[in-house]
């Protein structure tokens, strides 16, 4: 990807990510409480290695699920594009966070078990999604387990108030990730 100043991927990830720095502290409050452990346990129940996991939660947040992973015993890093979430969520959660923004992602290849994107793959641009895709591909062992939870739409993308967001159908959705080399085991 393109870093310029200039740039207009850089420019929606830039004020998605600034909505997400002023409100993060509401952010948690409102979450927190969200139960999502269905996801989880997909997630973990699709992942054929042995456990512990080395786990990769995508677009971490405060910290929630980071959390959770960790309780549950597994070597569990955060990732998101807001500092002040990665401030949140290594206070939080006890667990390494890095700061990256998912457009210029910097992942070692074949670290991780699983990687857990659960609502934060909606933010990227379709035309930046084959590239993150693809990254978060090489950045899976073998084997390893994409989870993905999107909001559904009809293909359709742009400003929802101050943050960007991607709606697509699952048929969409499974043809990007078969495009980046991953093969959908349920939906």
């Amino acid at each position: 990807m393109n870093d310029s100043p200039d740039d207009p991927l850089d420019d929606i990830s830039r004020r998605t990510l600034a909505h997400y720095e002023r409100n993060a502290r509401q952010f948690f409050a409102g979450t927190i409480g969200h139960d999502v452990s269905q996801n989880i346990a997909a997630l973990l129940g699709a992942i054929e290695a042995p456990s512990p996991f080395t786990l990769l939660d995508l677009g971490c947040g405060p910290g929630r699920d980071l959390k959770t992973f960790a309780t549950l015993g597994h070597r569990a890093i955060g990732l998101d594009g807001s500092r002040e979430f990665v401030t949140m969520a290594r206070d939080y959660s006890g667990c390494e966070v890095w700061h990256q923004d998912f457009l210029h992602l910097d992942l070692p290849p074949e670290l991780f078990d699983g990687v857990f994107a659960n609502a934060s793959l909606f933010h990227v641009p379709s035309r930046a999604l084959p590239a993150v895709l693809a990254a978060l591909h090489g950045t899976l062992k073998p084997g390893g387990v994409l989870f993905s939870s999107n909001p559904r739409g009809h293909n359709e993308e742009g400003w929802s108030g101050p943050r960007y967001g991607s709606w697509y159908d699952y048929p969409t959705w499974e043809r990007h990730l078969a495009g980046a080399g991953f093969a959908p085991l349920y939906h």
